[in-house]
């Protein structure tokens, strides 16, 4: 029903200037004849000058001042015209606009309705708890795979094994930290610490390291 009434509003409103369009041609046609007759008083009053009638040259004078003074209305009335048309225009765009923002209000107020702001902060609340959730979830997966597999015991089991080669070769990490010389000592013979009285040679290293590479 709006958009039938809109539909005829508009509909009238472009019929009222198609009127006055139409009546400024009208007036546009009547100027033009006006401006005929005075050509034609003014030759008749030329003639009557030159024949020295002063009883015609009195009637067509007042003619050509009557016909004057009608175009001079004729041409006011043209110029309202236009004035009305133009508001006219102007009345048809703002009831455009106003449609327009009918509208633009009518689909905000739905879209409000649609986006509860409460809601929309649940939905946000939910969302960073579910992800929370989930962040913890793999978390605790990857512990307990590597957990599983053995993965966390990697770094302890190389440390075992080291200090298990160091010792068959005979070196004491912490006892030759702990005998080592202090600064300006002349003999570093009796600082190192061995378990053994005899230190081991490089050829008992290096056997030892082949036998670790082949475990």
């Amino acid at each position: 029903v709006r958009k039938a009434v809109v539909s005829t509003q508009s509909t009238g409103v472009r019929q009222q200037q198609r009127q006055l369009t139409h009546a400024q041609r009208d007036i546009d046609r009547d100027i033009r004849n006006l401006e005929r007759q005075e050509q034609q008083i003014q030759n008749e009053i030329k003639k009557a000058a030159k024949t020295g009638d002063k009883q015609t040259l009195t009637i067509l004078a007042k003619q050509l001042i009557n016909i004057r003074k009608q175009k001079t209305r004729m041409l006011g009335m043209k110029g309202q015209i236009g004035a009305v048309k133009t508001k006219t225009t102007t009345m048809q765009a703002s009831m455009n606009m106003a449609q327009t923002m009918k509208t633009t209000t009518k689909v905000m107020g739905t879209m409000n309705k649609q986006m509860n702001p409460q809601d929309m902060a649940k939905v946000m609340q939910g969302f960073e708890r579910e992800s929370a959730k989930m962040d913890m979830t793999g978390e605790m997966m990857e512990d307990t795979l590597d957990s599983a597999l053995g993965e966390s015991d990697d770094e302890e089991e190389s440390n075992q094994i080291m200090n298990q080669v160091l010792d068959e070769i005979g070196i004491d990490i912490k006892g030759k930290m702990d005998a080592a010389p202090a600064a300006g000592s002349s003999s570093l013979a009796g600082s190192s610490s061995v378990r053994g009285s005899k230190a081991p040679t490089d050829d008992e290293i290096e056997a030892q390291l082949r036998r670790l590479a082949e475990l």
